[in-house]
């Protein structure tokens, strides 16, 4: 007869410190089978040297060293996740199945195929909050109805939250009762049809002392100012409750940050329209362009705005840029361009190593205007004012546009003050005069 087990289903949580979901599995009583699914049906459009996917095996391969030392193993499952869990109940004896929240529609419709199947078989199907603070109605008015602007979400946030929320989930105490079997392969990036990677990534810790700098710093591209940890937090490499505790501790500006992230998860929790239609549904009358001469050329890095090109650049070789340049970037494509935000938020999605669909999502509507809290449609960054105050003597840009002021480089592509006018006049006529 089989030992009864409890499945353990890794997803936007990669470790096994502070791991949620991980610690009510190890407190069950019942072997734990760790588990993680590589889904075709996201990765067959990724490009075959998507870093992402070579960043996940990575992690992946260092939680496997860890189960290994305590005898244990990491099953890496590369099929639809459905079927997965169909040949996992043919194969143990299957009591529980545990996981964290995941919060992205198709997350959601996922999950609930597969609890439905799981309470077929008399499998209970679990799963908990572990990559926020606060999820879905625990921040919301005295109304009970959700925030749609980010200073009073944030000021209920910080009234909410209390120390103990920041502490952790003990769940490597407790790694003894981890099923004990051999260490089984874990499928290699080329048996899946991807490249392997060899950049070294952003390591998944930040110093107190950059957070104590990081409201003086964080805006200029060319500095050492942000904590590049946006890759742990999409993949759960580092523990939110850790990384709160650190902010508050040190700088209320990068906590403002994590809060903006969760402000935006709770956006999409609420309104989950916003994946593919403005939140404010009168800017979907908004007539884009569609020249795809500019935006092949806002891909490439070849606008001649040196400050736009410095970030695509910076965004198609590393797959990271710097936020205030992902600004600039969005919007250069949206209001100089009059580009749907919708085509740069998939060209993001495609590049960004730390692409989250929530604050992707977020940053692009805020950017175009359209979104909740945005930046006033009538906002037009102006390139050359952002360059002169965030890339004075032009170390981000040099680096990255190192032929700027050689004939090769590109005269650009609209003139800011043309470009502007018409942004203006094409959103006042979308919108026909409406309160904004």
């Amino acid at each position: 007869m089989q030992t009864p087990i409890t499945i353990f289903w890794f997803r936007r949580d990669l470790r096994i410190e502070d791991n949620h979901g991980l610690y009510k599995a190890l407190q069950l009583g019942l072997p734990v089978l760790p588990i993680f699914i590589f889904d075709p049906s996201i990765l067959d459009p990724l490009p075959k040297n998507d870093r992402r996917v070579a960043f996940i095996h990575e992690t992946l391969c260092a939680i496997q060293k860890e189960l290994i030392v305590v005898g244990s193993s990491l099953e890496v499952i590369y099929d639809a996740p459905l079927a997965a869990f169909q040949k996992l109940c043919n194969q143990y004896s299957v009591q529980h199945v545990i996981a964290n929240h995941d919060y992205e529609p198709y997350a959601q419709e996922r999950d609930k195929a597969i609890k439905s199947y799981l309470a077929d078989q008399g499998i209970s199907f679990e799963t908990f909050k572990d990559q926020v603070i606060f999820e879905k109605n625990e921040i919301i008015k005295d109304d009970a109805t959700p925030y749609t602007v980010f200073t009073p979400y944030s000021k209920k946030w910080k009234a909410t939250f209390t120390k103990s929320l920041s502490h952790a989930y003990p769940s490597n105490a407790h790694i003894q009762h981890f099923i004990k079997i051999d260490a089984k392969a874990i499928i290699s990036l080329s048996d899946m049809g991807f490249e392997a990677y060899s950049t070294a990534f952003p390591a998944n810790k930040v110093s107190n002392e950059l957070l104590q700098a990081y409201a003086a710093q964080r805006d200029f591209p060319a500095k050492n100012g942000t904590s590049r940890l946006g890759v742990h937090l999409r993949f759960g490499t580092i523990s939110i409750r850790q990384l709160v505790a650190q902010a508050i501790a040190t700088n209320e500006t990068f906590l403002n940050e994590l809060i903006w992230r969760e402000f935006y998860q709770m956006i999409l929790w609420h309104f989950p329209h916003v994946v593919n239609s403005a939140f404010k549904p009168k800017y979907n009358a908004i007539k884009w362009s569609d020249n795809e001469t500019h935006f092949k050329a806002w891909c490439e890095g070849k606008t001649g705005y040196p400050i736009v090109d410095a970030g695509m650049r910076e965004l198609v070789n590393t797959g990271y840029m710097h936020n205030r340049v992902r600004m600039i970037v969005a919007s250069f494509l949206t209001k100089h361009l009059l580009i749907d935000w919708r085509k740069g938020a998939d060209f993001f999605a495609l590049h960004l190593l730390d692409f989250d669909l929530a604050a992707n999502n977020g940053g692009w509507q805020w950017a175009a205007g359209c979104g909740c809290d945005a930046a006033p449609y009538f906002r037009v960054f102006n390139p050359y004012i952002q360059t002169a105050k965030f890339d004075k003597e032009g170390d981000y840009i040099h680096q990255w546009v190192p032929e700027l002021n050689s004939l090769s480089y590109p005269a650009p592509i609209v003139i800011h003050e043309e470009a502007r006018n018409k942004c203006l006049a094409v959103y006042k006529n979308a919108l026909q005069g409406e309160a904004l």
